[in-house]
């Protein structure tokens, strides 16, 4: 009988694991998997607020912005006949900005969330302060209070001691909830910034139609790159989560699922990511004393040469005369061993030139 051993028995398993990921590849990409539901936004609270308990950092009695509101805090507290000039020496107090980001499926009546603090005044530091209780509004004018916010601030960056955030700091006291539904029962998919373009909303919409409402009237509309409104049936508006589930889980083909050619270059890691099919148009290049060139000569391309420094970075066949992909540039760029920064300054030159068809994103 044949045996396996453990090595071929190891090499086993990982084809298996490998051809499941490939089968699970191979279905696509889900339509939540390149979109956002319009409504399921992240929701900003905002406040102002004083820090005490500073050791000698705060912004100091002459700071009127920050003693008048001290001033009133003791007079509604403690003693209502205490004035502004009555703290001039109180260096342990700092105004302070708050910030809150409600998450984007919306927030309940006592969920607690992270307050971000920073001074506005001249102190020096915000180390071993705690906020006194404040409220925070919604970020519209005359928005009621959506929570209180206290606790002890945590520095996070010791080369900006001005700036900290409160942990859970801040409390709900009301409801903050995601509308998805508009008035006239509809949904809207976004989609995102890296995929959006017409043929990619096109597809989803027509797959939505093809899976939704196949023998009825179309329900999915692209109204521009980016976003695809849906008509949700009368019946389902009340409890829309089975239909909204339906389309976000719905499969598309891979192949469909693209945004044109692009380039996203990260210019302080060097870090270059091509998506598509970036072609190059017939361009010679001239870079410190090296040269590469896109064009395809006759007789065919020679080898390369590093006494010349020259070299025809790729062999064209007859369909691709005249030009090149991207990426055999990079090729030709890692043969040269030409450094990141001096790639990045080439493809930059040569989109400003009409010469890289892609979309260029710098980072």
């Amino acid at each position: 009988m044949f045996k396996l051993t453990e090595s071929r028995k190891l090499a086993f398993w990982i084809i298996l694991a490998m051809l499941a990921l490939l089968a699970t590849q191979a279905r696509g990409v889900q339509i939540q998997d390149i979109v956002r539901l319009k409504g399921s936004e992240s929701n900003k609270l905002i406040g102002m607020g004083l820090v005490v308990g500073l050791n000698g950092t705060g912004d100091g009695g002459k700071f009127a912005p920050a003693m008048r509101p001290l001033a009133e805090v003791i007079g509604r507290l403690i003693d209502s006949n205490v004035v502004a000039a009555e703290l001039r020496d109180s260096k342990n107090v700092a105004l302070v900005a708050l910030t809150a980001e409600l998450p984007p499926e919306g927030a309940r009546e006592g969920d607690r969330v992270t307050v971000h603090v920073a001074s506005v005044g001249p102190a020096k530091s915000l180390k071993g302060g705690r906020l006194l209780m404040m409220p925070m509004l919604g970020p519209l004018p005359n928005s009621p209070e959506y929570a209180f916010a206290e606790g002890g601030v945590v520095i996070e960056d010791e080369s900006t001691p001005t700036v900290g955030t409160i942990p859970n700091g801040a409390q709900l006291t009301r409801d903050v909830m995601a509308r998805y539904i508009d008035e006239a029962g509809r949904i809207t998919l976004v989609i995102d910034s890296a995929n959006a373009s017409w043929p990619v909303a096109n597809t989803i919409a027509s797959q939505i139609n093809g899976v939704m409402a196949p023998d009825g009237p179309r329900i999915a509309k692209a109204i521009d790159q980016k976003n695809i409104v849906i008509v949700v049936p009368p019946y389902q508006q009340q409890d829309p989560a089975q239909f909204i589930s339906n389309i976000l889980v719905t499969y598309l083909d891979p192949a469909f699922v693209s945004s044109g050619a692009r380039v996203t270059i990260n210019e302080r890691t060097g870090t270059i990511v091509i998506s598509g099919d970036v072609q190059v148009s017939p361009v010679i290049i001239s870079h410190q004393g090296l040269t590469i060139t896109t064009l395809t000569p006759e007789p065919e391309p020679t080898a390369f040469d590093p006494a010349v420094k020259t070299t025809d970075f790729v062999k064209m066949d007859p369909e691709r005369r005249g030009g090149a992909k991207l990426e055999d540039l990079l090729a030709a760029f890692n043969q040269l061993k030409v450094p990141a920064r001096d790639r990045i300054e080439i493809l930059k030159l040569m989109h400003a030139s009409g010469k890289l068809h892609a979309e260029l994103v710098l980072e």
